[in-house]
């Protein structure tokens, strides 16, 4: 059930509130408080997924911030204040009403649309509120067409079809709208233009591609008319869309788009965008961004002192804290959450922060304190939404879950089962399969395979009717699971891959908290090393007060002597100290580059291997990608390439995921690498025993230029040695030697006791790849490739190995890697 905010709780608010409209927001211009109302309460539905609605919103966003809840709805007609806007503002209605009578032309035009847009978006309006819009809203029509002025025909238009929208007549609703933009088009008037599609775009759904189309004209439109609030405005509607239709990654970078434009019109309220952009970030496991901007927000709002929606930010932070495993400080930062949220206006975040303060307690192991935490919270405050009904029978389903308490948890499984069934929202829909998806790992669990089953098919239902679910690590795992049980190994590789992607994603949590921890270490010693240094010289101040007491008790008969041995003593003084002190100076400065050279270096070498664990994955990606499109082909000869290619993908990501587990990360240890590329080759054919390897490889390190080469030649013999040196099935040896024969001079040497291949075909015939690969790899380490057919196919390859700091490696690339 959603919550309705009374209107006259909102008057009571603006008219007995001490305190003024914040600095910052009293200087915007109405452009710019209309978009602070617009961000707000845009930011404020979002989060709260639904369970408000958005003329609630508006009214909190208008209430924290102090502004007149109809700049929101009186675009178009009330650009300043006009007579009687300050009398339904106080919510005197009745004076504002006997104003009509002495109104004429448009003033009372504007009084009409005023009075029924108060009674049309009135926060739980009733049928009596709809039937007064009505009768204020036919009064301005038939006003308009008597002064036969377009403006207000357009504008009393629009608000008519935003009555029959809220009448729940759409089809009368969107007849309107299209008659004021057609007039529109025909007389081209833009700004007019702009206000009919924006009321048709509000009416249509997150859900309809339409709705994109039409915004993306209004923005169009505002960018030529130089209204670049609108623009934004605008603009933050389809970075919504893009959200809940689960296009991440493009909503995310809007929103980095929305924070440039918003510090171009400078716009102080960035922290509805910031908290998003952490929330994304989050929940693509990218810590460092998503700490950072939680953090901001905070900052932000804590430096300007308004904690209007404190509660959000603290959540927000703490959820990041959740994640990155420090959850007592993310259960501190809960409780001030929900310690504001209570006292202060209620956004409906604080209830969110409860449920993720039991979380963490569950995620320390305090899983009994968590379920006693959520009965004394819901019996002080009982959850009122269907949504929070849900929401509290999932997490003590989850703390009986984890406390082995299955018959309990399950019974809190069927409870939350059965009010998410009476939740049928967009906004919704990810967060019921999230709870779906641990249910049926519950059952999963428990052994009941098939009410596993019958859960997985609700949440792919979703995914059938083109609603975004969230493609987490949980979900593929239920479905790797599930996929094993019915025998669908194919798909169950491709989940557990998925799956493992995602976990690689979230081990870099660990790394960057390994940097977190460098830096905290360097602070540590820059601190300790300043303490030591103030020692230091305060013992030589100590010695210098010695020295001068001894002097001053010197006999007075050797006055001269010592006023001549005093002068000699303190030049020189003077002079050791200012050398001391310099000393001290370019010592301070060594120590500080010395700490900031070895910062930077780490933190280079963590990127590098960041570089090469992508490219792994990019390379990884592709293997799968390769796999999918195999499971479509049935021509053997494209099979057989895109196996080929997958072999020669795999050679290469080897060498980036050695490197990136490595700590060289300059050199490849080719003895492991070739081992595990044979091993592979072996299972990839499945020849058992039938192939017998001989390995031989001396204990030598390559570079990555030469190892990917070398990695790219082996994978090309041994294939072919596999495929056609032992044909029906015929056993053999393959036999692979790399050694050092000279100083700086290495062979490679791969041969087999096959039938043998002919060399004066394979050394004129150019159109076989394998071969032309193998030579072109040969180029490429200025190496002497020989073959040979001696018991069989012998190739030999004579290279020299290259060093990293070779002048080839100064050269600025002339590719880029896009990772």
């Amino acid at each position: 059930m959603k919550r309705k905010l009374c209107y006259y709780l909102t008057l009571l608010f603006i008219c007995s509130a001490a305190a003024q409209v914040p600095v910052k927001v009293a200087k915007y211009d109405l452009p710019k408080k209309r978009l602070l109302l617009q961000l707000c309460s845009m930011y404020l539905y979002n989060a709260n997924q639904g369970a408000i609605d958005a003329d609630s919103s508006v009214v909190l966003a208008a209430t924290a911030y102090k502004l007149p809840l109809m700049l929101a709805y009186d675009e178009g007609f009330s650009d300043k204040i006009s007579i009687g806007s300050d009398l339904i503002e106080k919510g005197n209605i009745y004076k504002a009403k006997t104003l009509l009578a002495n109104l004429k032309g448009e003033e009372k035009i504007k009084l009409l649309l005023q009075l029924g847009s108060f009674y049309l978006f009135k926060s739980g309006a009733k049928p009596i509120d709809l039937q007064s819009a009505k009768h204020y809203i036919d009064s301005a029509i038939a006003e308009s067409n008597q002064i036969k002025t377009v403006k207000w025909q357009h504008q009393s238009m629009l608000l008519l079809g935003k009555y029959y929208f809220q009448a729940n007549n759409q089809s009368q609703s969107i007849k309107c709208f299209s008659q004021v933009i057609n007039d529109c088009r025909k007389s081209k008037d833009k700004l007019g233009l702009t206000r009919g599609l924006e009321a048709k775009a509000d009416i249509l759904s997150n859900q309809d591609p339409e709705k994109e189309k039409i915004l993306n004209e209004v923005i169009s439109i505002y960018a030529s008319l130089g209204l670049e609030e609108k623009r934004i405005e605008n603009y933050s509607k389809i970075t919504t869309i893009y959200f809940w239709s689960g296009r991440i990654r493009e909503a995310k970078k809007r929103l980095y788009q929305n924070l440039v434009d918003l510090r171009k019109i400078n716009f102080a309220h960035q922290q509805f965008a910031e908290t998003t952009i952490s929330f994304l970030e989050l929940y693509q496991h990218n810590i460092r961004p998503a700490l950072y901007y939680a953090l901001k927000s905070v900052k932000r709002m804590e430096t300007e002192n308004d904690y209007t929606f404190a509660d959000i930010f603290y959540m927000r932070l703490g959820d990041v804290y959740n994640v990155y495993g420090h959850n007592q400080e993310a259960l501190q930062l809960y409780q001030k959450s929900i310690k504001i949220g209570k006292n202060n206006l209620d956004t409906g975040a604080w209830y969110k922060s409860f449920f993720s303060a039991v979380a963490a307690l569950s995620l320390k192991g305090n899983n009994k304190e968590a379920i006693a935490y959520i009965n004394s919270m819901t019996a002080q405050y009982p959850p009122k939404s269907i949504f929070d009904k849900m929401s509290v029978a999932f997490i003590k389903a989850n703390c009986y879950e984890a406390l082995k308490d299955n018959i309990q948890a399950e019974k809190y499984f069927k409870e939350m089962d059965f009010y998410s069934k009476q939740l049928n929202t967009p906004e919704t829909t990810r967060e019921i399969a999230h709870q779906y998806t641990t249910m049926a790992l519950f059952y999963i669990n428990t052994n009941r395979p098939k009410l596993a089953q019958f859960y997985t098919d609700k949440i792919l239902m979703f995914g059938k009717r083109g609603i975004s679910t969230a493609n987490t690590e949980m979900l593929n795992i239920l479905l790797y699971k599930m996929d094993s049980i019915n025998g669908n190994y194919k798909d169950a590789l491709l989940h557990f891959q998925n799956y493992k992607k995602i976990s690689d994603s979230v081990h870099g949590i660990s790394k960057n908290q390994q940097i977190e921890e460098l830096k905290i270490e360097y602070e540590t010693k820059n601190k300790e090393q300043k303490i030591r240094l103030l020692n230091n010289q305060s013992k030589l101040q100590q010695s210098e007060l010695q020295k001068s007491k001894l002097l001053n008790n010197v006999s007075s008969g050797s006055l001269v002597l010592l006023l001549i041995i005093i002068g000699l003593l303190y030049n020189r003084y003077r002079l050791k100290q200012r050398n001391h002190a310099k000393l001290e100076i370019k010592e301070r400065e060594i120590n500080q580059n010395n700490i900031n050279l070895r910062h930077l270096l780490d933190e280079k070498e963590w990127l590098l291997k960041e570089i090469h664990h992508r490219v792994k994955n990019n390379l990884q990606t592709v293997i799968s990608l390769l796999s999918s499109q195999a499971a479509y082909l049935n021509n053997d000869m494209a099979l057989s390439a895109i196996k080929n290619s997958q072999h020669r993908i795999h050679s290469m990501s080897l060498i980036h995921q050695k490197l990136y587990k490595s700590e060289n990360i300059a050199t490849i240890n080719m003895p492991s690498y070739i081992n595990e590329l044979v091993e592979y080759l072996k299972d990839s054919f499945s020849i058992g025993q039938r192939i017998r390897f001989e390995i031989r490889v001396e204990q030598l390190e390559l570079d990555v230029a030469q190892a990917i080469p070398i990695g790219l030649i082996l994978n090309e013999a041994i294939t072919n040695s596999i495929k056609y040196a032992f044909p029906d099935n015929a056993g053999g040896i393959i036999s692979i030697i790399l050694e050092k024969t000279e100083e700086d001079q290495y062979l490679l040497t791969i041969s087999d006791n096959g039938i043998g291949i002919d060399t004066a075909l394979s050394t004129n015939k150019s159109d076989s790849f394998g071969m032309s690969l193998i030579k072109g790899l040969s180029d490429d380490l200025e190496g002497k490739l020989v073959m040979e057919n001696n018991n069989g196919t012998i190739l030999k390859l004579e290279f020299k190995p290259e060093h990293p700091l070779n002048k080839k490696y100064l050269k600025k690339p002339d590719v880029t890697l896009d990772i």
